[in-house]
């Protein structure tokens, strides 16, 4: 009786990732993320502005929307874990926090190529944005519950591989079936579905709702399926006062946790460039390469394939070897990635002059995308692993919140610092290169990270 019941759990849990992994692959990196600084583009061409200006400044504004979700995420985070571990209550926080992502989501809808509304558009891409960070804090603590120390490795991997599968059957439905490009039609050739108007581009812009929608019917095994784990902290009386109290004890313990402070200190520099890394990929190829958002799709489609394998054999490889060498591991190839990608233009490859018609650079980037949807896919899995090797058991959604907070404290980093080298420079590609400092420093901060936790020293 209690097997079926612990696998529906599993299931139920996994399906988060599923609902949510849209969200990541249509909005902030293959569809309308490239969509927004098309049409930001559009508005500043029109206005006079030079076009490669154009691109950076596109770029830049994207990139400040970023860093101000983050920092409110980063704000909050931490203090709502605090909250959720001393009233013992998940649940509630991921039902309304649901509702503000499904908000944020079917806004979307509202950008209209006429008068684009960048403000707004920022603001709902923001609640958005929160709404799904603030949900994985409280899914996050979850997992420890799910499997023993040496299980929840394969468990984390195979969520983050069944969430690209989501992921990739979404970005697919949208670029077949709705996404048009310039000619007004999808990638299989035909005017997107349901009579949306491809000159308004209704069909590109029907992605928030879209991912709302996946989103709600997703997330019903969860809410099914999943129970609030027991906890021994707080029971029902705990309330604010007391999660911030238990907060502040955690914090001023941090410098004496070691390891958990070293890695806390190293997730908030490789994930935050990681981050940089999906949000800006495509809104690189757009101005770099001229690619349109249905040719950033695919690009999306081969990262997701590879992305899912690699979170698979990641978490094997988790079971066998343990997270802090899978990470390692995908740092070097990341940053290997990002200093190639920089020497793909349409005119080079690696610094080899081609021909303006040459498929070189595009095929060069493709395999990059690979790459990173591997390596993505494998060191997100091996981080959430290692966050529950490095926590307290009774104090796991504070952990994630620190966790997220450690991800979103510098996650105002990457954008901004793309944002400002771009505006400095005026150069799209030169504005990419802080995130190979930021891996860099992750990698060196992970020597102080004992694999298999450490307690207060």
């Amino acid at each position: 009786m209690a097997e079926p019941t612990h696998k529906k759990r599993i299931w139920g849990w996994m399906m988060y990732d599923w609902a949510t992994q849209p969200y990541h692959t249509l909005i902030i990196t293959f569809i309308f993320g490239p969509f927004f600084a098309e049409q930001v583009i559009a508005t500043l061409t029109a206005g006079g502005m030079d076009g490669e200006m154009a691109k950076a400044e596109a770029q830049s504004i994207w990139g400040y929307g970023l860093s101000i979700a983050g920092l409110t995420i980063a704000l909050l985070a931490p203090v709502l874990g605090a909250v959720a571990d001393s009233s013992g209550r998940r649940m509630p926080w991921i039902r309304a926090f649901s509702l503000i992502y499904v908000i944020g989501a079917f806004g979307l809808w509202l950008a209209t190529p006429t008068d684009f509304p960048t403000v707004l558009i920022l603001v709902l891409f923001g609640l958005g944005m929160i709404g799904l960070e603030f949900t994985t804090i409280f899914t996050n603590a979850m997992l420890p519950d799910l499997g023993t120390r040496e299980e929840i490795g394969k468990i984390s991997g195979n969520g983050w591989a069944w969430g690209y599968v989501g992921g990739l059957i979404a970005l697919v439905v949208m670029l077949l079936c709705f996404a048009e490009n310039a000619s007004g039609v999808t990638l299989i050739g035909i005017s997107p579905l349901f009579g949306f108007d491809a000159a308004t581009r209704e069909g590109t812009r029907f992605v928030g709702p879209f991912v709302a929608l996946w989103f709600i019917v997703s997330m019903i095994p969860f809410f099914l399926w999943v129970r609030e784990p027991k906890s021994g902290a707080g029971g029902h009386g705990g309330g604010f006062k007391q999660g911030l109290r238990d907060l502040g004890v955690t914090l001023k313990s941090l410098p004496a946790r070691k390891s958990l402070f070293a890695y806390l200190g190293s997730s908030m520099f490789y994930r935050d460039a990681l981050n940089g890394v999906y949000t800006f990929g495509g809104i690189y190829a757009l101005g770099a390469l001229g690619w349109s958002v249905v040719d950033v799709g695919v690009f999306g489609i081969l990262g997701l394939l590879t992305g899912t394998l690699f979170a698979y054999l990641g978490g094997v490889a988790d079971m066998r070897f343990g997270p802090k060498t899978v990470i390692v591991v995908c740092i070097m190839v990341l940053m290997a990635v990002c200093a190639s990608i920089l020497t793909i233009t349409r005119d080079g490859v690696f610094f080899i002059p081609v021909a303006a018609d040459s498929a070189l650079p595009d095929i060069a980037f493709y395999v990059c995308g690979g790459v990173i949807g591997a390596c993505g896919g494998a060191i997100q899995s091996a981080s959430r692993t290692m966050m529950v090797r490095q926590a307290d058991p009774e104090r796991m959604t504070e952990a994630f919140g620190l966790y997220a907070l450690s991800g979103k404290a510098t996650s105002f980093l990457a954008p901004a610092l793309i944002a400002v080298v771009s505006d400095v420079t005026n150069s799209q590609r030169l504005g990419i290169t802080p995130l190979i400092g930021l891996f860099l420093i992750g990698l060196i901060l992970l020597a102080w990270v004992n694999p298999e936790g450490a307690e207060v020293e």
